[in-house]
C-alpha cells in the first residue's frame, strides 16, 4: 500500500502595520502575515497543524521575520 502525506504552508498577507524591527531597530511599515501549515493526505489538505503570525521588516538590508503571538497580531491589526 502506498500512502502519500505531507505538510504545506500557505502565507496570507493581512495588512501593513507600523512596527519597529526587533533586529535592526528601524521603524517602518511591516507586512503582517499569517502562515497556516496544513496536513495533506494524497495532496488534499485536511486540517491545520499550526497557525503562526509574523511581521516582516521593510528594511532591504535586514528583512527579518519576527514571530508574533495571536494576541499581538490582533492588537496590531
Amino acid at each position: 500500500m502506498l500512502l502519500i502525506f505531507g505538510l504545506k504552508t500557505k502565507r496570507e498577507f493581512l495588512r501593513w502595520v507600523a512596527f519597529v524591527c526587533r533586529v535592526c531597530g528601524q521603524p517602518g511599515r511591516a507586512a503582517l502575515v499569517r502562515e497556516v501549515t496544513k496536513f495533506s493526505l494524497f495532496f488534499v489538505p485536511l486540517f491545520p497543524v499550526r497557525v503562526r503570525h509574523v511581521a516582516e521588516c521593510p528594511n532591504p538590508a535586514c528583512r527579518a521575520r519576527t514571530k508574533l503571538s495571536g494576541e499581538e497580531a490582533q492588537r496590531l491589526a
